[in-house]
């Protein structure tokens, strides 16, 4: 079975083509046969060796990957989740080793998997499960009821366009960043008002709410250079796991989607959303799976709106 990760860390160049054996699906599992797999920041900090501490004792190929979309191959014993061999499906993975979304056949908790969007192409499908479950998981984090405001920061990229849509959905007034290029881009998402990006972020945002915002999705990495945008007893939600001590009764929390990894429910109804036009499928441009290193040079270079996917 073919997969694309790495032997050694480094830069794109490492990336390259492996042969495992193949699995099979057991108690609760389904297989998929990948057809299209997406490219997130996160893969390049495996790729890159970031995360090399918790693969210590796991022995290579090292396979990126946090979500695919293909056909069910196989179903095992005990799988309730109503889909059959032949469905088109969507998953979303967590890697360990050489299990990542950049192979051609992977075995995965029934859970993680469902029903892909009606009419989409196995690409644009790929694009869906990591990041709306994380802006799901953010905003389930940050407890805002219907007529609240939230400040979305990265507004323009695959995270924070799931967040201010699906903030939007849950009746949330959304301020969101952007630089001047992608304002017509985040107004599009439904973002009720855009102030310019930038690290004085917080100063505009303050210039819309005098008194702070309750709550920050901070797609942006900005961290803590967020708090004064934010009220007494405000909260964050951050990615790459930043906490720290804040201030004014302000708390930070940080998103592990991994935690949503086995969330059915919450997967199948962002799929419902797509299929309602509620959440859009950002796809920007794809690539054979041969090319993941290419992937990841435009990846970095940095101006991708959407996401980049591997067909495989």
């Amino acid at each position: 079975m073919r997969v694309i990760g790495v032997s050694e860390f480094g830069g794109p160049d490492v990336l390259r083509e492996f042969q495992v054996p193949p699995r099979h699906a057991g108690p609760g599992e389904v297989r998929v046969r990948v057809r299209a797999a997406a490219v997130n920041p996160t893969d390049t900090l495996l790729r890159s060796g970031a995360q090399a501490e918790r693969l210590r004792d796991v022995p290579p190929p090292y396979v990126p990957g946090m979500d695919v979309a293909g056909e069910l191959d196989e179903v095992g014993e005990g799988v309730d989740t109503g889909l059959a061999v032949g469905d088109r499906v969507v998953a979303i993975v967590v890697p360990h080793g050489s299990h990542g979304g950049y192979s051609e056949s992977l075995v995965l908790p029934a859970r993680s998997v469902v029903r892909a969007p009606a009419g989409a192409d196995h690409p644009a499908a790929a694009t869906l499960p990591m990041n709306a479950m994380t802006a799901r998981q953010a905003l389930d984090l940050l407890e805002l009821a219907p007529g609240e405001t939230i400040a979305v920061t990265g507004a323009a990229g695959a995270f924070g366009g799931c967040t201010i849509q699906l903030a939007k959905a849950d009746g949330l007034r959304v301020i969101a960043d952007a630089a001047d290029r992608d304002r017509e881009l985040v107004r599009s998402l439904g973002a009720d008002v855009v102030v310019p990006r930038g690290d004085d972020v917080a100063a505009r945002i303050r210039e819309v709410e005098p008194d702070g915002v309750p709550a920050i999705a901070d797609g942006a990495l900005l961290n803590d250079r967020l708090l004064p945008a934010v009220r007494d007893g405000g909260r964050i939600s951050t990615t790459r796991f930043f906490t720290a001590d804040a201030e004014r009764g302000i708390s930070y929390r940080p998103v592990s989607v991994r935690e949503y990894a086995q969330e059915w429910e919450k997967l199948d109804r962002l799929r419902s959303q797509v299929d309602e036009g509620v959440l859009d499928l950002r796809l920007a441009r794809t690539y054979p799976a041969a090319e993941a290193a290419e992937a990841h040079r435009a990846l970095a270079a940095g101006g991708v709106r959407g996401r980049l996917v591997l067909e495989f």
